[in-house]
This record gives structure tokens, C-alpha cells and sequence, in this order.
């Protein structure tokens, strides 16, 4: 699964360790402040905590992910990763 995905993307292992690093921290990040966010507003056991939370997470996870590849010097293959995604949920114009 992983040397598919390292030869979909054109990287060497170096790179696809950064980029895996980067989506697991981009992804941490993004949980722990969506939690935070709404701790401030709603108790964690409110059935509303938990429906806000979702898309909450889904609109942090693009910026977190960015955030995080600058540092790991992986923004570029983020950059256009993101921009695929949005063009094939249509989001984006080609």
C-alpha cells in the first residue's frame, strides 16, 4: 500500500516519511483544536458538541495541514494535493 502510494505521488521514501508525518500531525492538530474551540461553548456530552464537531474538523483540517507542512518543507506537494481534492469535489475549477 505504501509503495503504491509512494509511486502515485512521484516521491522518494524521505519525502513520503514527511508527508505521512505531516498528515498525522496536521491531523492531531486539527482534533485538538476543534476540541478546544467548542470546549469553550459546549459540554463534550452535549449531542451538540459532537454535531458541531465534525464540520468544525473538516473546515480546520486544510489550514492545520498547511500549517504543519511549512515546517516539514513538504508545502508545495500539499499545496497541490489540496487543490486536487477540490477540483474532484468540485469545488474548484480546473
Amino acid at each position: 500500500m505504501f509503495k503504491r502510494l509512494k509511486e502515485k505521488w512521484k516521491v522518494s521514501w524521505w519525502q513520503f516519511l514527511l508527508i505521512f508525518t505531516t498528515f498525522a500531525l496536521g491531523g492531531s492538530l486539527c482534533a485538538r483544536l476543534g476540541s478546544q474551540i467548542l470546549h469553550y461553548a459546549l459540554d463534550e456530552e452535549s449531542v451538540w458538541y459532537w454535531i458541531l464537531y465534525v464540520p468544525l474538523v473538516t473546515i480546520l483540517w486544510p489550514m492545520c495541514v498547511i500549517l504543519i507542512s511549512i515546517p516539514f518543507g513538504q508545502f508545495r506537494f500539499f499545496t497541490n494535493y489540496l487543490r486536487n481534492m477540490a477540483n474532484k469535489m468540485g469545488l474548484r475549477r480546473k
